[in-house]
């Protein structure tokens, strides 16, 4: 058994007139819901969120989205930073999954959308109960928590999932929700 949490960067900004998309930076509320996972995953999410690898996507809305959820943490996530994973598809992703080191009992991977959206789609069966919500809409900055039934990470695939939990910032602060 291996447990895959999932975690897409938080709210980012189209007001900074940055050249590229790759260097667009997180809004306030963006780096409110940040801290706000982290202090979930501090208090509810497993025992302060034990990772034994956490790899992320290097673009500046992940950096300051890791930041943002140490703070809330209260502790160092220690990213190994993969350019594979900016703008990834679901397939790439997996094959990075596939690639953990498999002394890793439970991995962090902080990316985009659609890619992580797709890959919780891919490895969680249509039956699985939480799967609707995330079919719905994966939410800047919501952590997807999988139990994956595996023995080790080249055996990731399709439907090998559980989702145990889906969390969205909106879950935990209703100012973090969308501006309806």
């Amino acid at each position: 058994m291996k447990t895959l949490t999932l975690l897409r960067h938080a709210k980012s900004t189209w007001d900074d007139p940055v050249e590229r998309d790759f260097d667009r930076p997180l809004n306030g509320r963006g780096r409110r819901a940040a801290a706000r996972i982290g202090q979930w995953l501090r208090d509810e999410g497993g025992g302060g969120a034990p990772f034994d690898h956490v790899r992320a996507s290097p673009a500046v809305r992940v950096r300051q989205t890791i930041e943002g959820v140490e703070d809330g943490l209260r502790r160092r996530l220690d990213p190994m930073f993969d350019s594979r994973i900016y703008l990834a598809s679901a397939v790439t992703l997996l094959d990075i999954v596939q690639g953990f080191e498999e002394s890793a009992a439970s991995a962090l991977l902080i990316g985009h959308n659609p890619g992580l959206e797709d890959l919780l789609l891919l490895v969680t069966p249509d039956a699985d109960p939480l799967r609707g919500e995330a079919e719905i809409k994966y939410p800047t900055a919501t952590l997807a928590v999988l139990d994956l039934d595996i023995a080790t990470w080249r055996d990731a695939g399709a439907g090998c999932a559980h989702l145990r939990h889906f969390i969205r910032p909106r879950d935990l602060d209703a100012s973090l929700g969308p501006d309806d």
